[in-house]
């Protein structure tokens, strides 16, 4: 079960989408995007992966919303798991990250601007 998160009804889209993507930050993006800032490397590989999500999800024509976000998440996430992925059970290394756990932090990256209050 995910924590509300933004004040939108439970059980909306809305409400769905803020959870999705404040699960997502609270399991992987708080600490992964404090790594890539002490990381360039790390942080050149998110930047990549976030142009390519923003690409698919056609982020230069329209604004990316969370909703958005959280469906691309949820699809990266279920078809790692169908691939054999496991998600990280405890703290990550974030000097070397596999592709899907990079990708997910790539949409932590863009949901933060989204993220601020109205």
């Amino acid at each position: 079960m995910y924590a509300q998160f933004g004040g939108a009804p439970a059980g909306t889209a809305v409400g769905a989408a803020q959870a999705t993507i404040a699960a997502l930050t609270v399991s992987i993006g708080t600490a992964g995007l404090a790594a890539a800032a002490r990381r360039p490397g790390l942080l050149a590989q998110v930047d990549q992966h976030a142009a390519a999500v923003r690409d698919s999800l056609d982020g230069d024509r329209r604004p990316l919303t969370l909703a958005a976000l959280a469906g691309y998440a949820e699809g990266v996430r279920a078809a790692a798991l169908e691939h054999g992925w496991s998600p990280p059970t405890g703290p990550v290394d974030w000097s070397a990250p596999d592709w899907p756990l990079t990708r997910l932090l790539a949409v932590c990256a863009l949901a933060r601007p989204t993220c601020a209050p109205a």
